[in-house]
């Protein structure tokens, strides 16, 4: 077998690790995770051993559990370590909203965070165009009680890598897109805003060592900073759950 001349890394700024066995039609990708975690570790030592000073940016799925092991296997400190997590989901989520209103989608502000998958969580309660939000104007937006079945957007998000995956075995162009984005966010220094996974102990009340997507301000350090958002009660609660299934999950690793 070839091996991998790590050296040709070395004083890399920014690491991004794709690789990973690949999400079989079907499998969750949760289940994902042991396999995965066997690729990192003989991934990450190497990358830090020749770029001691860089930030990792994890895309490989399940992308939270995942970024949880990077961090692990780097030793290095957690604003440095990211994963890709929910801002694809977050994208995708603007690009429906904005069709349904007719507007475009940088004209619409929403969020969605928690786990990239299928427990992510979608913020109804702070969606919204030019400050007006759509729970004013729409007080049951995201319910199941909603006659405009809003949630059906956020089921449409959840879906669209399965959808993928069935019609040609993988997916690349809107993910690779979204790492771009991140990529020229931390490289440029730029501070914006995005939904990326890390360390959320002490988040919203999580108390479990996961990692998961919340809003971020991303630049030449990393993360810099988390923006807390108000969470409604169903919201916060589907967050807890979320770390709750992260943290049972990463107790089955073995490293």
């Amino acid at each position: 077998a070839e091996v991998t001349d790590y050296s040709v890394t070395a004083g890399s700024k920014l690491c991004i690790i794709t690789a990973g066995v690949r999400q079989k039609e079907g499998e969750s990708r949760l289940d994902l995770v042991q396999r995965n975690t066997d690729v990192l570790k003989h991934i990450v030592p190497k990358l830090v051993q020749y770029s001691p000073d860089t930030i990792i940016l994890v895309v490989s799925n399940p992308v939270d559990i995942l970024t949880y092991v990077a961090w692990k296997l780097s030793g290095l400190p957690k604003n440095r370590v990211i994963g890709s997590g929910t801002n694809l989901d977050t994208s995708r989520f603007r690009f429906l909203i904005s069709q349904k209103l007719g507007v475009s989608p940088s004209s619409v502000h929403g969020w969605i965070i928690g786990e990239h998958g299928d427990s992510s969580v979608a913020i109804w309660s702070g969606v919204n165009v030019a400050g007006v939000r759509l729970r004013e104007l729409n007080p049951s937006v995201g319910t199941s009680e909603d006659p405009e079945n809003w949630t059906d957007i956020h089921k449409q998000v959840i879906m669209s890598a399965y959808d993928v995956i069935k019609l040609k075995g993988y997916t690349s162009w809107a993910i690779g897109l979204s790492v771009a984005s991140l990529a020229s966010s931390i490289l440029r220094n730029s501070n914006n805003v995005h939904a990326v996974s890390t360390y959320v102990k002490g988040v919203h009340g999580i108390e479990q060592d996961v990692f998961l997507s919340v809003p971020a301000v991303l630049g030449l350090n990393g993360i810099s900073y988390i923006v807390k958002q108000e969470l409604n009660g169903q919201e916060h609660e589907a967050v807890l759950k979320s770390a709750n299934l992260m943290g049972q999950v990463q107790d089955g690793l073995r490293f």
